[in-house]
C-alpha cells in the first residue's frame, strides 16, 4: 500500500478519533454540534472520494458496481450537507417532518443495485445488458413505498408520530434487505471479494446499529447531536473510506460464474415482484378503514401512477428483450445454416477423396488395354474394309477415344498434387478465361460482361489450376445458354480477407444445384461430358484453403462463387504469404503421405 494511502487511512483514524474525543469531553453545545456535522460532512465526502480510483480503473459491470456504490454514497453526503447547513450554517434544528429524510432513504438503493450485479462473478454482457431497466424499476418501486407510507403523513395530513414510526419501519427493511444481500454475496464469494464484501457487512451493520441505538436515545429524549450515540456512526462512516483504498490495493478479479446458479437474473425478478405488489397496495389502502379519505386518495393515485410508469419500462424492457430474441434466432439460423454447408463441403471431401484413391489405380491399368484396343483400331483402318464394316471401326474408334478422355479426366481427378504457389492476380486471370472461351461459344446472341473490384488484392495459387477453373465454370455457362442465348456477367470484389469470385448467367439453372460438385453427375447428353470437371475445381478450390458453391438465380439461371483468401499488402511487404505457402504446401504433402 502506497504511502498516499496510509496517510489518507491516518486522516480518516484521526477524524474518528476527534469525533470520540468530542463527544466524551464536550457537553451538549453549538460547538459540539458543529463539530460532530463537520466530521462526518468530511468523513462522507472521504469515502465518496475514495471509491472514485476504483471506478475510473474498472470496466464493465465492476465499473457499474462501484459506481453505484459511489451514487448511494453521494445520496449519503448531500443528506449529511442538507442536516450540517441546518445545525452549523443556520444554527436551528433539523425540522421533523424533513424533506431531505427522502434521499437518506434512497441512498441505498442504488447500493442494492450494485450488489445485484453480482460483479465478483464472470457473466455474459448479454445477462445484464437490461440492468439499468431494472434499476429504474427498483428505484422507482423504493420511491414508492416511500411515497407511499411516510409522505401522506406529512403533507396530505400531517401526522408526526406516524410519520416517524412509517419512515422507521421502511428504512429498517431496506437496510435489513441490503445486509442480507451482503450476507448472501459474501458466503458465495471468495478471494478479494471476500474481503470487499465482509468489509460492506461490517460496515453496514455498524451504521445499521447505530441508527437503531439514536432512534432508542431519541425516543427516550437523551439523544443529542455529537453524542456517544454518533460515534459508530462516523466509524461506519470511515469504514468507506477504508473499503475505497482497499478495493485499490487488491484489484479484485471476478470468479469464474457457475452455470447452473443463474446469475444476473434475480435483480429482473425483484422488478418483477416489485411491479406484482402494487395493487396489494392499492387494495390495502383501498380496505383500509382506518386511514382518512384524503390519505387513501393520495394513495390511490400514487398507486395508479406508479404503475403506470412502471408498465411503461417494462413494455420498453420487453421490446429491447423481443429485439435481442431476434438477433438471436437470426445468429442461430445462420450458425446452423453454415454448420450445414461446413457439413456438406466435408461430405464433399470426403467423397472426393474415397473416389480418388479409386480411380488412381484403376486409370493407371485401363490405359494399357486402351492402347491396344487404338493400336488394332488403326491395324483394322489400314485394311482393306467394307463400307459397313469401316463404320463399324470408327465407331469403335469413338468409343476409345472417348473411353481415354474419361480415363484421363480420372487421372486429373485423382492426382491433384498441389503445386509450388505464386501471388495471382485474379482479375487478369479471369479476363483470360473469358477471351479463350468466347470464340468457342455456338449460341446466338451471347454476350459478356465483367465487373471487377479495382485494386484487388491478390491470391496465392497455382495459376495454372485457377484458370482451369475458371475455363471450365464459364464453358459450363456458355454451353448452358447455348440454345437461348443469354448474357454472362462476371465479378470479382473483396469481402473481409478474401476475393470473390461469382460467375452468373440467366440460362435455364441446375437441376440440382448441390449435386453438381458430386463426381460423375452431368445433366449433358451421353457422350458429352463425364461429369468430374466440377468434382476437379471442387478439389482445386478446396486445396487453395477456398470454398466453391452454387445456386439456382431467382429469375433463371445459374451462380457459381468462389471463394479464396486474400494477400494483403501487409503480407506481402512481411512475406508472411511466403511462409503461409510453405506451410500449405508441407501440411498437404503430409496429408497425402498419410492418404
Amino acid at each position: 500500500m502506497s504511502t498516499r494511502y496510509k496517510l489518507w487511512i491516518a486522516l480518516v483514524a484521526a477524524m474518528v478519533c476527534t469525533q470520540v474525543a468530542a463527544s466524551l469531553f464536550l457537553p451538549d453545545s453549538f460547538a459540539l454540534t458543529a463539530l460532530s456535522d463537520i466530521v462526518q460532512f468530511a468523513l462522507l465526502l472521504s469515502g465518496t472520494l475514495a471509491l472514485l480510483p476504483i471506478v475510473l480503473a474498472t470496466r464493465g459491470r465492476v465499473r457499474a458496481f462501484w459506481a453505484l456504490m459511489m451514487l448511494g454514497l453521494a445520496f449519503w453526503f448531500c443528506y449529511q450537507t442538507l442536516w450540517t447547513y441546518f445545525e452549523v450554517v443556520r444554527r436551528t434544528e433539523v425540522p421533523n417532518p424533513f424533506s431531505g429524510d427522502v434521499v437518506l432513504f434512497l441512498h441505498i438503493v442504488p447500493m442494492i443495485a450494485a450488489l445485484a450485479l453480482q460483479s465478483h462473478v464472470q457473466q455474459d454482457d448479454r445477462t445484464t445488458r437490461l440492468g439499468t431497466l431494472d434499476f429504474a424499476l427498483l428505484l422507482i418501486w423504493w420511491l414508492y413505498l416511500y411515497l407511499f407510507a411516510v409522505i401522506p403523513w406529512q403533507y396530505v395530513q400531517a401526522f408526526e408520530p406516524s410519520y416517524d414510526h412509517n419512515l422507521n419501519i421502511l428504512y429498517l427493511t431496506e437496510k435489513m434487505v441490503f445486509l442480507v444481500a451482503i450476507a448472501v454475496l459474501w458466503s458465495r464469494s471468495r478471494g478479494s471479494w471476500r474481503i470487499i464484501y465482509a468489509s460492506l457487512f461490517g460496515a453496514n451493520l455498524t451504521y445499521s446499529l447505530s441508527s437503531y441505538l439514536a432512534n432508542w436515545a431519541i425516543a427516550r429524549k437523551i439523544y443529542y447531536s455529537g453524542s456517544l450515540y454518533d460515534v459508530p456512526l462516523a466509524l461506519s462512516m470511515a469504514w468507506v473510506t477504508v473499503i475505497g483504498i482497499l478495493a485499490i490495493y487488491y484489484s479484485p478479479r471476478q470468479q469464474p460464474a457457475r452455470p447452473s446458479r443463474g446469475h444476473g437474473v434475480w435483480v429482473a425478478r425483484l422488478g418483477m415482484v416489485a411491479i406484482f405488489s402494487l395493487p396489494l397496495f392499492a387494495a390495502w389502502a383501498l380496505f383500509d378503514s382506518k386511514i382518512s379519505p384524503p390519505v387513501r386518495t393520495f394513495r390511490l393515485v400514487l398507486t395508479l401512477a406508479s404503475m403506470l410508469v412502471m408498465g411503461t419500462l417494462v413494455f420498453i424492457k420487453q421490446q429491447l428483450l423481443d429485439r435481442e430474441l431476434l438477433q438471436l434466432l437470426n445468429a442461430s439460423q445462420e450458425s446452423l445454416d453454415n454448420l450445414t454447408r461446413v457439413q456438406a463441403q466435408l461430405v464433399q471431401s470426403e467423397k472426393l477423396a474415397s473416389l480418388g484413391q479409386l480411380v488412381g489405380g484403376a486409370a493407371h491399368e485401363l490405359n494399357n488395354p486402351l492402347a491396344a484396343m487404338m493400336g488394332y483400331s488403326d491395324l483394322l483402318g489400314s485394311t482393306h474394309l467394307s463400307d459397313e464394316q469401316r463404320s463399324l471401326m470408327h465407331k469403335i474408334e469413338q468409343q476409345v477415344r472417348r473411353t481415354r478422355t474419361l480415363v484421363s479426366s480420372l487421372l486429373s481427378f485423382a492426382k491433384q498434387v498441389p503445386a509450388e504457389k505464386t501471388l495471382v492476380d485474379i482479375n487478369a486471370l479471369v479476363q483470360t478465361a473469358v477471351k479463350l472461351c468466347l470464340p468457342h461459344s455456338r449460341g446466338p446472341n451471347i454476350q459478356t460482361h465483367t465487373d471487377f473490384a479495382a485494386e484487388l488484392p491478390r491470391v496465392l495459387g497455382d495459376s495454372n489450376q485457377l484458370l482451369q477453373v475458371c475455363l471450365h465454370i464459364t464453358n459450363n455457362a456458355l454451353h448452358a445458354m447455348t440454345e437461348t442465348g443469354g448474357v454472362l456477367t462476371v465479378c470479382s470484389r473483396q469481402e473481409n480477407s478474401r476475393v470473390v469470385l461469382e460467375f452468373s448467367d440467366n440460362g435455364p439453372g441446375m437441376e440440382q444445384p448441390d449435386r453438381v460438385f458430386d463426381p460423375f453427375y452431368t445433366t449433358r447428353p451421353v457422350g458429352q461430358g463425364s461429369g468430374l470437371g466440377l468434382s476437379v475445381c471442387y478439389g482445386i478450390i478446396q486445396e487453395h484453403n477456398g470454398k466453391i458453391t452454387c445456386q439456382n438465380r431467382p429469375g433463371g439461371g445459374a451462380i457459381f462463387r468462389i471463394e479464396l483468401p486474400a494477400v494483403t499488402a501487409e503480407d506481402q511487404a512481411s512475406g508472411k504469404y511466403s511462409r503461409r505457402a510453405h506451410s500449405e504446401i508441407h501440411s498437404e504433402s503430409k496429408a497425402a503421405a498419410v492418404r
